[in-house]
């Protein structure tokens, strides 16, 4: 062989060697990419899983976290049945204050009318018994007298809230007056009366007695 054809065998083969080498590179370079491309995508995939498992696990604590907040505790339960029971109780007690109260009203009124209902009998006396004086036995000391506490009486009563019923020349009116006796007589109207036989008295405006009068129809 001859030194010409010796030297171009050893370029064609230092040829072959850089060829190699620069295949084998590449090959090396595309193998690190593709596994780091799988890295990546397994990392990305664990990430969204691992975010899925943080959302699945919220909403049980979420659901948890509502859930206690609904429920009373059973202090609070307590207190709430002890304000009602409370609220009801004074409640009673007022309506029971208020009941009583007029039942005393009520109570003191029958009470003070039975009083008055025994007096008026008094009363009834005292004016007839001074109406058969003459005038001159009506100026004795012993008539004037008489006069005196029959007035203390009526002032008495009056200081009690007792008032005699007007009747004569007052047109009839049943819740005041009770007639005993009609008459005819033109002078007078109709439903008038014109005479009164025994006063009837009021008691903070509710009857003690109701006037025996006589009616003109």
């Amino acid at each position: 062989m001859s030194d010409t054809d010796k030297n171009y065998t050893e370029e064609m083969m230092e040829d072959l060697e850089s060829d190699s080498a620069e295949d084998t590179l590449e090959e090396s370079v595309l193998n690190s990419n593709g596994e780091g491309s799988q890295r990546q995508e397994a990392g990305s995939g664990e990430t969204q899983a691992g975010g899925q498992e943080k959302e699945a696990g919220e909403e049980p604590e979420k659901k948890g976290f509502f859930k206690k907040k609904e429920k009373k505790d059973k202090k609070d339960v307590q207190i709430e049945e002890l304000n009602d029971r409370l609220k009801r109780s004074m409640a009673e007690f007022e309506n029971f204050r208020k009941r009583t109260e007029k039942e005393k009203a009520a109570m003191y009124e029958i009470g003070a009318k039975s009083v008055i209902e025994k007096i008026l009998p008094v009363v009834d006396n005292f004016e007839r018994g001074m109406a058969t004086l003459s005038e001159k036995e009506a100026q004795t000391p012993f008539a004037e007298g008489m006069d005196k506490i029959y007035k203390q009486l009526l002032t008495t009563l009056e200081s009690m809230d007792v008032k005699a019923i007007d009747a004569v020349g007052q047109e009839f009116n049943p819740d005041f007056h009770n007639a005993v006796m009609h008459v005819e007589d033109e002078e007078s109207g109709e439903n008038i009366i014109v005479e009164e036989f025994q006063k009837g008295y009021l008691y903070r405006d509710s009857v003690v007695r109701h006037s025996m009068v006589k009616v003109a129809n």
